[in-house]
């Protein structure tokens, strides 16, 4: 088991702390390429820190990363938190969360470095607009917005939190008609949908995920190393000029989530990611031949023909004007 590793490197003069994650699950790797080119243009004299100071995490989940899966023993990032004081670690990501968590502490921007499993093009995912609401409140939704345009790819959503929210509540009324107890479960907890990015603004940090492409597309380790360049240098960190804003940027916002109720749930072809939809198309059939229709014109997102009962199936997602330009 590789032990967890991070490579940090700060300038004389100040500057943001920002932190980079790659393979937080195990089988997406673009950022883990893509963080290590880095590392070798910076260690060879090629790339120089002038300012601040950048932290590297290409392998974050080394369980996940040497089983070539997306987790360890569960989700990561799903429910991030350290373990209460005096509760003793159960899971391995359990021993990730109390390492990486200060860390995510520690600096003041995350770059979260992703991919997916059905074919589609790479997106990146902004938190919501600044807000004092108990969910996830921030002041940082314009400064996410203009950051997010900047990162070398033409689409953005929004919305995850909030309708991941909605999501649990939905599975938690159907885990209750089975039994009282089976609200118990880990992944029905209100704050499952938190992960490293969720969790960052809630120490008042900014925070993005890119989702580099499919899992095997070559090119995601372009898109990944192009994202922590520009981020680099939108930040002042390097002395590469500030990126452009992505012209005509598409912006979609999560309107919900739908989950497998069975194993045997089936779509009704091989979606991809932003494939579109409009409302009454025939998007799958579940196991007791109930047919699953689109509610309203849209795009699929994350469609998950792997997925288990009780989890994620697919998102649906909306237009925006949030990331027009």
């Amino acid at each position: 088991m590789r032990p967890f590793a991070a490579t940090t490197y700060s300038a004389v003069s100040p500057g943001k702390r920002v932190l980079i994650l790659g393979a937080v699950h195990g089988n997406e790797v673009a950022g883990t390429h893509g963080i290590r080119r880095v590392i070798d243009e910076i260690e060879s004299g090629a790339l120089e820190v002038t300012n601040g100071t950048v932290t590297f995490v290409p392998i974050t989940n080394p369980m996940a990363y040497a089983m070539k899966r997306r987790i360890g023993d569960r989700n990561l990032n799903r429910n991030l938190q350290p373990t209460a004081n005096g509760v003793a670690p159960t899971e391995f990501e359990d021993h990730i969360t109390n390492w990486l968590c200060p860390l995510m502490a520690a600096h003041e921007v995350l770059l979260d470095l992703h991919s997916f499993q059905a074919e589609g093009q790479a997106f990146v995912m902004v938190g919501p607009e600044s807000n004092a609401g108990e969910l996830e409140p921030t002041i940082h939704g314009d400064t996410e917005r203009d950051w997010a345009l900047r990162l070398g790819v033409n689409r953005a959503v929004d919305g995850w939190l909030s309708t991941y929210a909605v999501g649990v509540e939905e599975r938690r009324a159907r885990a209750a008609k089975l039994s009282p107890t089976a609200v118990d479960r880990h992944d029905l907890d209100a704050k499952y949908g938190v992960g490293t990015t969720e969790y960052m603004r809630s120490t008042g940090g900014i925070a993005l995920t890119l989702e580099c492409g499919q899992h095997e597309d070559p090119n995601g380790r372009e898109v990944a190393y192009r994202a922590i360049r520009n981020t680099l240098a939108y930040y002042g960190l390097t002395s590469d000029p500030i990126p452009p804003l992505a012209v005509g940027a598409e912006g979609l916002h999560i309107a919900q989530v739908i989950d497998k109720f069975d194993k045997a749930d089936e779509f009704s072809r091989a979606w991809k990611s932003f494939d579109p939809l409009k409302a009454g198309d025939v998007i799958g059939t579940r196991a007791n031949g109930e047919i699953v229709r689109a509610p309203k014109d849209g795009c699929i997102l994350f469609p998950n023909a792997m997925a288990d009962a009780d989890h994620e199936w697919f998102y649906l997602t909306e237009a925006t004007t949030r990331f027009s330009n």
